[in-house]
């Protein structure tokens, strides 16, 4: 005896629904979201800039076909290619994440919520070349940053209170998701088109993050989020030509992402969406380090000079730090490259005491022989502070707290060094801008000449030509 299955297709579900209504209907009157998310397309284009000084990056980028140039195509920043919005999108999605160096949101789940750029820019910059060369108007850098911002909140809030790791599940769904909703927007997409790409972004294979943790650690996760922002444009473009979607996408029984992926659990959407997380989204200023332990960097570095001429006294180092980061990047044994060695408290700790610094040359194969990093990664001990875990949740602190006390073999030590909030957290938003804006300066002098430098410079100094400037134009300013 059979049980009769309904093919009845269902009204789309309510989180596709919301998502679309959002970025079609939703007045962005925030004014700080807009500063802020100026401040995030300036940061994020230098760390692009940045990661194009090392080879094991700029080998992915270019064309898929060696010397293809599309005619009208997006052109990738800091670079001479010109490229179809599918590949851009990956180009410039995998520059912006290669060194862990832009912004950065922490909730139940975390990620890089610029990493969406990718995507945004590449497309904004199709749309303009196109509609120029068919003599209409283009986007403006304003319509850049409200994608932005649309972008930061989709996966901000649905990342507030589900937690994506703790299923095996890579956050660059979240990027895919997000970056599909706003770039199927800018191409023009109607409501049903929109509805329809977001449920081709739920229903894909979402990527597992195995490349994040030991003993798997590697670099695809400097490319994982280029990889979902292009895949996002794809399923735009699909959208647009009449692919359909699937509007149970999320609740379908047995076969929706919910049973399939989530362990038959919903969303919990406790806010709704506006401009909270580009408002409160945290900037990486200081150190090209994974953010749960960018405190501690700050630790090490305010005990540098007590113990610089004492590390063979050292007996202990003990890191009083947060449930996450313990589950994150606790880590004891081998480093294998880079990408294993950022996501290291230990390591990120160790180099800070050892050099009163830390930059991406420190997780380089040449920075890591030196013997005494995991000399003094065999003296530490990771314990958890309740309070830290706490503040770390709580929506009215957001704190990512960190502690660091040294212990000698001579029964002294230092003070127990604790901050709360990083440099790059909006309570230290006055002080943090002034370090943001050196860092791009510093960034962009990396790629380009003194001349281009300074126009870049003073064209995001000024606030309202930045939002009026055509985006392609403001592409071509930063191409070499």
């Amino acid at each position: 005896m059979s049980s009769h299955i309904s093919n009845v297709r269902p009204e789309p579900d309510k989180v596709l629904v919301d998502i679309a209504d959002y970025v079609l209907q939703f007045e962005i009157e925030s004014e700080e979201a807009y500063q802020t998310a100026k401040y995030c397309l300036m940061d994020t284009l230098g760390c692009g800039f940045l990661a194009l000084r090392y080879p094991e990056c700029t080998k992915l980028l270019g064309p898929i076909v060696p010397g293809t140039v599309v005619p009208n195509g997006a052109k990738v920043p800091g670079t001479s290619y010109q490229l179809d919005p599918v590949t851009a999108a990956f180009n410039i999605g995998s520059m912006i994440r290669w060194l862990d160096y832009n912004d950065t949101w922490l909730a139940a789940e975390w990620g890089h919520p610029s990493d969406n750029l990718g995507g945004i820019l590449a497309v904004a910059d199709y749309i303009c070349r196109v509609r120029v060369s068919e003599g209409k108007a283009p986007l403006t850098v304003r319509d850049v940053l409200t994608a932005m911002i649309q972008a930061h909140e989709i996966q901000g809030i649905i990342a507030l209170e589900n937690s994506f790791n703790r299923v095996g599940l890579d956050h660059v769904v979240l990027v895919k998701v997000a970056s599909t909703a706003v770039v199927t927007k800018l191409l023009g997409g109607s409501r049903d088109e929109i509805i329809n790409a977001i449920s081709n972004a739920w229903i894909d294979g979402q990527a597992l993050r195995t490349y994040r943790h030991a003993p798997n650690t590697g670099s695809r996760k400097s490319w994982a989020a280029g990889d979902a922002t292009s895949r996002a444009v794809r399923l735009a473009l699909m959208a647009l030509k009449g692919e359909m979607g699937y509007p149970s996408a999320l609740t379908a029984k047995t076969w929706g992402f919910y049973g399939v992926l989530f362990k038959g659990n919903e969303f919990r959407l406790g806010r709704p969406y506006g401009s909270y997380v580009m408002e409160n989204v945290l900037f990486k200023i200081a150190y090209p380090a994974e953010f749960h332990g960018q405190t501690a960097v700050e630790c090490a570095l305010k005990l540098y000079s007590q113990v610089k001429d004492r590390l063979d006294e050292i007996e202990k180092i003990v890191i009083t730090t947060h449930e996450s980061a313990i589950r994150i990047i606790d880590k004891k044994g081998p480093l294998n490259n880079p990408a294993d060695r950022d996501h290291c408290i230990q390591y990120m700790v160790a180099i800070g005491l050892l050099h009163g610094d830390l930059n991406a040359d420190h997780y380089e194969d040449a920075a890591a022989r030196d013997p005494r990093i995991d000399q003094l990664r065999d003296k530490m001990e990771t314990v958890e502070d309740v309070r830290y875990s706490q503040d770390y949740l709580d929506p009215s602190k957001r704190s990512i707290a960190n502690a660091i006390q040294v212990f000698f073999t001579d029964g002294s030590s230092t003070e127990k060094v604790e901050t709360e909030y990083p440099i790059g957290h909006r309570r230290r938003r006055a002080e943090g801008i002034p370090l943001l804006e050196a860092k791009f300066q510093q960034n962009l002098e990396t790629r380009f000449p003194s001349k281009q430098v300074t126009g870049i410079l003073e064209l995001f100094q000024d606030e309202q030509k930045l939002e009026k400037t055509p985006v392609h134009q403001f592409v071509d300013m930063m191409t070499i």
